[in-house]
């Protein structure tokens, strides 16, 4: 099994080189129908995020504008066999679950790439791409109408991604190849296949070629970056290296290869998908988890890892991220006067936000190294909680709300920058009921603060007085204790401070659901 990755990318001052990058994302096929909207599986999901976290670093971070195109494959056999089995065109099938797939996309805060080719829609171009390679000596036709691309005109530049490629796999008795190893651009129909007329008669496009037109047709001879999981690595990659530059005739067409690893179930040897039937489909996962968690999930790794997923890594990331919310939360307390505390060491926070920015900068140019940036972010948010610990008395001396402000900016500027949106009880939706809802809640609070002042309240002249009326008061303590918990249950986070109660509404699937937290 191959997982090399052809380039270790290291970003200094991208303005010095080229203000623009160009990108090409393999998707997975229209034929992949089963895992498509009803069962598309979260392995393909883990690549796409990774993929889409990039994209957002070359974009936001680094100033690049990046192109991004996506080609469809709309016609393949297991789209035709398909298609055959339902009494549909597959044309039909193959857009209904192009459609899904980018829904689920959006569910999971894919960007959409700048422009989606469908391969369809490419067939003269692709059958041009074919004949200039033929003119170039590097592909042959055969009496059967196939097109083949000759490996052995190559010689030792084939493999020059993978390093060492695998011997060819056992051809049947009438291939009409002339080596084993050589690869089909244009394949001949089969009786009742869908099919486009061509020089070599009536066939429909190889795997391969279809990415290699899509790309050249946009960016012509050079690519800035290529990604797909690790097992496109070979022989999907290495092929269309293979065509380009035989078309081209150019030494390097693609820049950069980028690489995913595998999404792997904890404790097995074995990748998530379909096949093994040891997968989750997103439209199930997102009903426990939101896409936010699954995002940070994903930057836990390097993208070019394999990743184990299980309940327990999903919590661990969903617990970073209700760690960053709660710390927001604090922090804009202590700005609003909500929140007492001791004196600040602003000098100190001051120096830890500028070294987190500059670690987290570092980090993103050494190949994207999400890991590292989220942990000095962790690590930002640790010395900001040290100081806001809460007191119970109000203690003099001068506050620090700047500090506090400037490092919220830059947490949820981090965060926003590749796609996790932080718990905001302000920004939970634009819809009439959902505005409803928060004013009904806002009342319901104010009015339990109201009732837990009055219950803590002691106007009794005398001491032994005074204990009889916080007995006598204690049930409507218990009460506002109560509704807080209940109300947590329904993803309503109540906090008591010092002088006053403030409250978010969390995603269900992003909240702490122990009573009272």
């Amino acid at each position: 099994m191959s997982c090399c990755v052809s380039a270790r990318i290291m970003v200094s001052d991208p303005m010095a080189s080229w203000d623009s990058a160009q990108f090409i994302n393999k998707p997975p096929e229209a034929s992949m129908i089963k895992y498509l909207g009803k069962e598309f599986p979260s392995n393909l999901a883990c690549s796409y995020v990774r993929f889409d976290i990039i994209r957002r670093i070359l974009t936001r971070v680094f100033g690049y504008n990046v192109i991004m195109v996506m080609g469809i494959t709309d016609v393949d056999d297991k789209i035709i066999h398909r298609a055959s089995e339902m009494n549909v065109s597959p044309a039909s099938l193959a857009n209904l679950y192009e459609e899904e797939f980018k829904q689920d996309m959006a569910a999971l805060k894919v960007l959409p790439p700048t422009v989606y080719v469908r391969v369809t829609e490419t067939i003269p171009q692709i059958i041009s791409f074919i004949e200039g390679i033929i003119a170039n000596g590097h592909a042959y036709s055969t009496a059967q109408g196939n097109v083949y691309f000759d490996l052995q005109s190559r010689g030792d530049k084939y493999g020059k991604l993978v390093g060492v490629v695998p011997g060819p796999l056992g051809e049947p008795v009438d291939s009409d190849k002339r080596h084993a190893s050589d690869f089909a651009l244009w394949k001949a129909a089969k009786p009742q296949e869908v099919f486009w007329a061509s020089p070599w008669g009536k066939g429909r496009p190889g795997w391969h070629i279809e990415c290699s037109t899509i790309s050249s047709l946009v960016f012509g001879s050079q690519l800035d970056i290529h990604s797909g999981g690790v097992d496109l690595a070979f022989p999907h990659h290495e092929n269309e290296i293979a065509q380009c530059e035989a078309f081209h005739q150019c030494k390097q067409w693609g820049n950069y290869f980028l690489h995913s690893g595998h999404l792997h179930v904890k404790g097995k040897e074995e990748k998530m998908s379909k096949s093994l039937k040891n997968y989750i489909t997103i439209k199930d996962f997102l009903k426990t988890f939101s896409p936010d968690v699954f995002r940070l999930f994903c930057m836990r790794s390097s993208y070019r890892a394999a990743i184990d997923y299980s309940d327990g890594t999903m919590l661990e990331a969903k617990h970073l991220l209700l760690v960053v919310a709660a710390f927001v939360e604090d922090a804009r307390a202590y700005m609003k006067g909500q929140l007492v505390c001791g004196p600040i060491r602003d000098d100190v926070l001051w120096e830890r936000l500028c070294h987190t920015q500059e670690a987290v900068k570092a980090a993103l140019a050494d190949d994207f190294n999400t890991p590292a940036a989220v942990d000095a972010i962790m690590d930002l948010i640790h010395h900001g909680n040290r100081q806001l610990k809460a007191r119970t008395k109000e203690p003099g001396g001068p506050r620090s709300p700047a500090v506090f402000g400037s490092i919220v900016s830059y947490i949820k500027q981090f965060f926003e920058t590749v796609g996790i949106s932080l718990a905001d009880r302000q920004l939970v939706s634009e819809d009439s009921s959902r505005a409803t809802l928060h004013s009904v809640v806002e009342e319901l609070v104010r009015f339990r603060l109201k009732v837990r002042q009055f219950a803590l309240a002691t106007e009794a002249a005398t001491r032994e007085a005074g204990r009889q009326q916080l007995l006598d008061r204690r049930p409507l303590l218990e009460a506002c204790d109560t509704l807080r918990q209940d109300l947590a249950a329904h993803g309503i986070s109540i906090k008591d401070r010092s002088s006053t109660s403030t409250w978010e509404l969390l995603d269900h699937r992003t909240q702490d659901h122990k009573p009272g937290s």
